[in-house]
């Protein structure tokens, strides 16, 4: 695990790429602070350069980087874990290679000697590196089947510059880019920017299942897929049982897979489903009594740790619970939101910080239950769909508005926890009659029409979404609600969160259900199996069940909830006030001052409950006047 950084330059020197990495790497040393290391090369008047940061994990003596090839023509730098290195590492030893190290990073490297860009697809992990062939003068830089590790990149001037972060890419330029339009309107609808995009224009987050390809000489750059998208394909002849006896085979699998450490490992334990089965399977198999990690939280409405404390028990495993108050998460707020780099507004990013930052005093390691609600069918939002279907067919859509203006008025919440009232607004808000519901619905900072109403005309898009369109299923079955989570949500959020919090901390996250076997095995099944009536991730909690105190697996979970709407009508006030001066918005020129002002001061007053599109709002300018001006 680390973090990786690479440019391709023309007219410059050994000593000036070599201070230039050292920067790059210096900022990113959160990442991997147990070692690091640099390459230089040339290739007539353009230079290559790679460097890393490196936490160690495995192969603790021998596995450092950049490493080489035995004829020095191949160099990798690599950032994550491969699952399947010691099997793909008995492969090539079939085919008479001879390794020097335990490292999974020398498997990819042997790998990619042997069988070039099409070992890329054999890889089972997280994942970014960037190999540099001298054979070829190419550069690939490839990122993971669901993008677990970041990789950011901007290419001009026949120049090219890669990054685990964003800081690292900003530390090299002489001036920030301009922000990205295209990339602001996401973020206010989302509360997050996903892949392709960054906040600035011209610096983009390679996707998800992808590589660059990259020519040296004249940094000609083709980007290629992974694992193509296979089209719909007939479900799995399987019955209910025989899928479920499927699922613990691969969960129980994959958890095996992603414990292999040299290093201390543990589980993140809420007490909730995926993290609770993810638990059980690791304490199952390890030789010994495993360590758990869960949060309380002094706020008793937000504390679930009695759901944790009945797993630990279970599986007698070294428990460990952070209590956490509102001044701990108000303390690492600000540390939190701007290692982002970039705007971003999922405040469960504070006690997940927190829970990492106690969690590595213990072990390096934690396995995490992220995933589970994609993979298996665990959000509301997944029927909803159908229930949008039926209602527009029934209900003329002027009735619907008439009713949702009602419903705000009886429906107004006297605080930001996420209850069945806010949930219901949500829904309704999101009631589409032009086949957009799934994207309303996953928008949890301002609807299209308050954008128009917030920014400034020069702000403005339109069709913010058409490029994910463009790549996905226009369906409305589970399958299709899980493919815009996983291009969308899962990437551009969740494990931005996760990647960000747990590497500042520089805790390694792993995530069991995150497995490609498992994707393509749950996307095979009927929908049914995954929401059977009301019951959200059925397939899972059924193969899983008997492993429980009776009805466990259904308790519902509320989540990392964080009082972010008294936070700022209390602490975060006066700083919220300052960002909606009339001198401060005049000069970014964004905004609508006659819009967010009243907004904002409606939510201080108490006269609505703002909290999430307020929030958003705080985040960006938090970001603006701390990173974009400085």
């Amino acid at each position: 695990m680390c973090g990786i950084n690479g440019f391709i330059k023309k007219d410059v020197s050994d000593s000036e790429a070599h201070r230039m990495l050292g920067l790059m790497n210096r900022i990113i040393v959160h990442r991997g602070p147990d070692d690091q290391g640099e390459f230089v090369g040339k290739v007539g008047e353009v230079t290559i350069g790679m460097g890393m940061q490196r936490l160690a994990i495995i192969d603790l003596s021998s596995g450092n980087q950049p490493m080489y090839s035995d004829d020095q023509s191949i160099v990798i730098v690599l950032n994550g874990e491969i699952y399947n290195y010691r099997e793909l590492r008995n492969k090539l030893r079939e085919e008479a290679v001879v390794f020097h190290t335990e490292s999974d990073t020398e498997v990819v490297l042997r790998l990619y000697e042997q069988h070039g860009t099409d070992s890329f697809k054999l890889l089972d992990g997280m994942f970014g590196f960037s190999i540099y062939d001298k054979r070829s003068d190419k550069v690939f830089i490839v990122r993971d089947f669901f993008g677990e590790k970041p990789l950011y990149y901007k290419s001009d001037n026949s120049e090219l510059v890669w990054a685990s972060e964003l800081k690292s890419i900003i530390s090299i330029m002489q001036e920030k880019p301009e922000i990205n339009v295209t990339a602001l309107n996401l973020y206010f609808k989302l509360t997050y920017i996903p892949a392709p995009y960054s906040i600035y224009t011209g610096i983009h987050k390679l996707e998800a299942n992808h590589f660059l390809e990259v020519n040296v000489r004249n940094c000609e750059i083709k980007k290629h897929i992974v694992h193509p998208k296979k089209l719909a394909t007939q479900k799995l002849p399987l019955s209910f049982e025989d899928a479920m006896s499927k699922t613990r085979e691969l969960v129980t699998e994959s958890v095996l897979s992603r414990s292999v450490s040299d290093v201390p490992i543990g589980t993140f334990l809420s007490g909730g489903v995926d993290s609770s089965i993810v638990t059980l399977l690791l304490a199952r198999h390890a030789p010994q009594k495993i360590n758990t990690f869960s949060i309380g939280f002094e706020k008793k409405s937000f504390d679930e740790s009695n759901k944790s404390r009945i797993v630990a028990n279970l599986v007698n495993s070294n428990h460990y619970e952070f209590i956490l108050g509102e001044r701990d998460m108000e303390q690492a707020m600000g540390t939190v939101i701007l290692n982002f780099d970039e705007p971003f507004a999922d405040s469960s990013a504070i006690p997940s910080y927190l829970v990492a930052s106690e969690t590595a005093r213990h072990v390096k390691v934690a396995l995490t239950g992220d995933g589970g609600d994609e993979v298996f069918g665990g959000y509301n939002k997944y029927y909803m769909g159908k229930i949008n279907n039926q209602y527009t067919s029934l209900v003329p859509e002027r009735f619907h508005n008439w009713g949702v203006s009602l419903l705000d008025k009886i429906l107004k919440t006297p605080d930001d926890r996420r209850g069945k009232r806010f949930k219901l607004r949500r829904l309704m808000h999101a009631v589409d009659y032009k086949g957009d519901f799934y994207y309303n619905i996953i928008s949890l900072g301002f609807q299209q029409k308050e954008l128009k109403d917030l920014f400034a005309e020069e702000y403005k898009r339109e069709n913010t979404f058409d490029y994910y369109r463009s790549k996905l299923s226009d369906g409305s079955s589970i399958r299709d609600f899980r493919e815009v989570d996983q291009l969308l949500s899962l990437e551009g959020d969740m494990l931005v969160k996760v990647d960000r919090t747990s590497m500042l901390a520089s805790l390694e996250c792993r995530a069991p259900f995150l497995n490609k076997k498992i994707w393509d095995f749950t996307s095979a099944l009927p929908d049914s199996f995954l929401i059977n009536g009301w019951d959200k991730k059925h397939l899972l909690k059924r193969a899983f069940e008997s492993e429980f105190p009776a009805g466990f697996l259904n308790k519902s979970k509320q989540g990392f909830g964080v009082p972010v709407g008294d936070w700022l009508r209390g602490v975060l006030k006066e700083e919220l006030m300052s960002f909606i001066d009339d001198a401060f918005l005049s000069s970014q020129s964004i905004f609508k001052s006659k819009y967010i002002t009243p907004l904002v001061k409606n939510h201080l007053s108490g006269k609505a409950d703002n909290t999430f599109r307020v929030w958003t709002f705080y985040c960006f300018q938090k970001w603006y006047r701390d990173v974009y001006l400085h």
